[in-house]
């Protein structure tokens, strides 16, 4: 192989790594998004909607005892956001509550065109009928990117629930 194959090849090779490096980015910033979103009172940025966030075709599932027949499967971007919708602003359901993510693992395909990233999530909430609680809970999400924004976007959510136990939960006074 001459010299110049074999920088066209550590070339190309270069490439395909930060494409990599690149999507593991997104993924981890569509992810944080998604909590923020999620979180009361919202993380939100201007013009920013949870349904940006998911394929049209999107899976949202609750896996195990628990969240199988908690959540179940829901499948399109219109039927996953109606049902997020329930337990944010103005619905009546959560005080306070706020995610954590941890333990992540992003695993990126060598071409850059799916994804899949697992992480341990702790969802401190506060109800607004005085109850709390803190719930640890195992996330697996699939990702593809989108051609026309460059984002990625969140093609299959799943979640289990793993524990959850008794929570204190002292807001802090809102500014006004």
């Amino acid at each position: 192989m001459s010299a110049a194959a074999l920088a066209r090849a550590g070339e190309a090779a270069l490439h395909r790594r930060l494409a990599v490096l690149e999507a593991e980015h997104a993924v981890r910033r569509t992810t944080a998004r998604y909590m923020a979103l999620c979180d009361v009172p919202s993380g939100a940025l201007a013009d920013e909607t949870l349904a940006s966030l998911f394929t049209g075709d999107a899976i949202w599932e609750g896996v195990g005892p628990l969240y199988a027949r908690k959540f179940g499967r829901i499948e399109g971007r219109e039927a996953i956001l109606a049902m997020l919708t329930r337990y944010l602003p103005p619905t009546p359901h959560f005080s306070v509550n706020a995610h954590f993510l941890s333990a992540e693992q992003i695993d990126v395909c060598a071409d850059a065109t799916q994804a899949t990233g697992r992480w341990l999530m702790l969802q401190a909430s506060r109800y607004v009928n005085g109850g709390a609680e803190l719930i640890a809970a195992r996330l697996e999400v699939d990702f593809v990117p989108c051609a026309a924004s460059g984002a990625w976007l969140m093609r299959h959510f799943r979640t289990r629930r793993l524990f959850d136990a008794p929570w204190q939960v002292t807001p802090s006074p809102t500014d006004t």
